[in-house]
């Protein structure tokens, strides 16, 4: 049973960067999309992109797109969220899921419905 654990969470200032990983333990990542999403205070878990298993699809939604960058290596079982030019609004806890997809190497999804295992999350705080 695949596992994930997020970490690289962390207090940064307006303006400055933080690279979240994903590492997956018990199962290998390698046929499995990621998605990764956030909640912040008062708001809904939104998406903010997705990876396939094969790297060949990344999507982002609008307000990553241009700051934050999906990237993931199948040999280290481990994806990546690299985020840049972070605002006050961009804290809260960040979370990444995974959807088996042997089958479909360009798949990935940001459906929460259809990713089936979830990290613990790891919170970003933004703040001088």
């Amino acid at each position: 049973q695949l596992r994930l654990v997020e970490s690289g969470g962390g207090l940064v200032p307006p303006g400055g960067s933080l690279r979240l990983s994903c590492a997956a333990s018990e199962s290998a990542l390698d046929y499995y999309a990621v998605g990764w999403f956030r909640q912040v205070p008062g708001k809904e878990r939104e998406g903010i992109g997705c990876i396939s298993y094969s790297s060949e699809t990344t999507t982002y939604a609008d307000f990553a797109k241009g700051r934050f960058t999906i990237s993931r290596d199948n040999a280290r079982n481990t994806a990546w969220l690299q985020m840049n030019s972070l605002k006050p609004e961009d804290a809260g806890v960040y979370y990444c899921a995974a959807a088996e997809a042997l089958y479909s190497p360009s798949y990935c999804t940001t459906d929460s419905r259809s990713l089936k295992v979830w990290g613990q999350g790891t919170l970003v705080t933004v703040s001088s």
